[in-house]
């Protein structure tokens, strides 16, 4: 391959896109891996063949037909992994309403925010989770559900949603119950779903995803069959996948990770989806590959040192393992070497994307070098296009910092009811704008330096977070940090470290401070530096930089 000399890269392929609908290409699987096992849920009991798992799609599928959901409506999901949620995830693709992924960590306020925002008719919900009582927090929003008959709800705080549908086996006032809705469906019902394969079109949109940065409300970003079907379906191509393989997801499903990196790139390929729990838990999910022979295994980089770290880890056979994907977040070079040495997972790949891109844009792939697997995040995937631009959208030079763009099939519809907020993030010619500052080599591969946001300026010197911590990351008794900025009144910022140190090892700010000397330039070493348990972070795993410098700074300006 020609040595490139600019920062620009078109992921190739020689497949075409698969411009289906996720309903019509659901179906093509099933009839052709029928007897193939495709849902497993290890906390529930349930195990589906594809011919099982189709059955149980179309019954839902049918029964939110006969409750009124027509295409284009928004029908909430609020949970944790179930099997309820991924028939929610199917039945809707079927009959072209809009699912709506809602944050199972949400409160009171971004419940009605959500809600409201993209005005659901409907919503699915679980009873509770750990401190999250979903229906009682539903009840409070619209205490007119404790008179008001099922599927005729008129509230005054949540205008727009009419039918409440609950998971398990109990009943609430006003609320349908989920194995109810899967009975509803008749032969009328079952007619128009075969209709609609010829009606509902790739292009149209299928999933709201709320995303947020630092500051703001929530925004929608709106993602399409086409987006996400052949996003799912792309990563099982990097894995390689088969009908005989097997992966075990421990990531929330609510978001792309799990619905589109795990669900999607499983039944694209016929294979099957594994949930070891309601959430994350490290043994379950070491029990989990163990048990069913799992060949592959997702998860954020957190997740990955928190199943290393796991003082059982050895006590499991990880052997039937060899690849799966690492996202989320960017992952210590260590971190990596270790999962691929101590996990047997040899063919593991780095992905990275956001939400608005159905989420990946960039990923190593099997046949990388180890260098290129553990220092980049790939290259562009098929039919995506990626270049670094300086601040005037001028492509940069290949070695240069730049921000990181792309422009393809992936690319979201817009944030919904936001226009403002799309034309922000997407330009007047179709490049996505992420944040995050990368450097291109001369083959096209991406190494994510930071987020433009996120990077301190010292006295006039550029510091980029991600760099220090790959540094402090080689030293043995840390086994997570976090570097960001904190205001400073002679300088405008200084470097702040979070660090959590391996189990059973100490050290000081000092000590710290020491290991950095000679290493690292002066101006790169943290000035504060805090030992902490744990980290805030969202429920996918994400660090939450904002929450720990918002946190900082009070406590240096008191």
């Amino acid at each position: 391959m020609t040595n490139l000399t600019q920062s620009y890269y078109s992921g190739v392929s020689n497949t075409q896109i698969i411009y289906q609908t996720i309903g019509n290409y659901f179906d093509h699987i099933c009839q052709q891996y029928p007897d193939s096992e495709a849902l497993v849920v290890c906390h529930q009991d349930i195990r589906w063949t594809y011919r099982e798992f189709q059955r149980e799609v179309d019954r839902l599928a049918t029964g939110l037909l006969t409750l009124g959901i027509v295409p284009g409506d928004r029908v909430g999901i609020w949970g944790a992994n179930s099997y309820e949620w991924v028939l929610v995830q199917y039945a809707t693709a079927k009959i072209g309403a809009i699912m709506v992924c809602i944050n199972p960590a949400y409160r009171l306020y971004e419940l009605e925010y959500a809600l409201n925002k993209v005005e659901c008719r409907a919503i699915v919900s679980a009873e509770s989770f750990k401190t999250s009582e979903y229906l009682k927090m539903l009840q409070t929003l619209a205490p007119e559900l404790e008179s008001c008959e099922s599927g005729k709800l008129k509230s005054e705080k949540l205008p727009h949603l009419e039918t409440v549908i609950r998971m398990g086996e109990a009943n609430s006032p006003g609320m349908f119950n989920f194995g109810a809705v899967c009975e509803l469906g008749g032969d009328a019902e079952v007619l128009r779903l075969n209709q609609l394969k010829g009606e509902l079109r790739p292009d149209d949109p299928i999933n709201i995803q709320f995303t947020s940065g630092t500051t703001g409300t929530p925004k929608g970003a709106t993602l399409t069959h086409c987006n996400i079907l052949n996003n799912g379906y792309l990563t099982g191509e990097g894995m390689e996948f088969t009908e005989n393989d097997r992966l075990c997801i421990p990531v929330p499903l609510y978001h792309c990770f799990g619905m589109v990196l795990g669900n999607l790139a499983c039944m694209t390929h016929g294979s099957a989806a594994i949930y070891p729990d309601a959430s994350f838990d490290p043994v379950a999910t070491l029990q989990a590959v163990q048990d069913e022979k799992c060949t592959a295994l997702h998860g954020v980089p957190t997740m990955f040192i928190t199943e290393l770290d796991h003082p059982q880890f050895a006590d499991f056979d990880l052997s039937t393992l060899r690849t799966g994907v690492m996202a989320g977040s960017p992952c210590p070079v260590e971190v990596m070497k270790r999962v691929i040495n101590d996990m047997h997972m040899g063919d593991i790949l780095i992905g990275y994307g956001q939400t608005e891109l159905s989420p990946i844009n960039n990923m190593t792939l099997p046949g990388d070098s180890l260098e290129k697997r553990t220092e980049t995040v790939g290259r562009a995937v098929p039919w995506v296009e990626i270049r670094i631009v300086d601040e005037n959208s001028i492509v940069v030079a290949i070695g240069e910092k730049g921000e990181i763009c792309t422009r393809g099939y992936s690319v979201m519809r817009g944030y919904w009811n936001d226009e403002e907020r799309t034309r922000e993030t997407i330009d007047d010619a179709g490049w996505l704008h992420s944040g995050d500052l990368g450097v291109m080599d001369s083959e096209g591969y991406v190494r994510v330096v930071g987020r433009i946001k996120d990077m301190v300026i010292r006295g006039g010197e550029n510091i980029y977070p991600r760099e220090v911590e790959e540094f402090l990351y080689t030293h043995p008794d840390i086994a997570e940090v976090q570097v960001f900025g904190v205001p400073d009144q002679r300088l405008g910022e200084e470097v702040c470290a979070w660090v959590q140190l391996q189990v059973g090892t100490t050290m000081t700010e000092e000590e710290l401070k020491d290991f950095c000397r000679d290493q690292i330039t002066h101006f790169k070493i943290p000035r504060y530096v805090r030992f902490v348990e744990e980290f805030p972070m969202t429920v996918t795993g994400k660090m939450q930089k904002f929450v720990m410098r918002e946190e900082m700074s009070k406590e240096l300006a008191g």
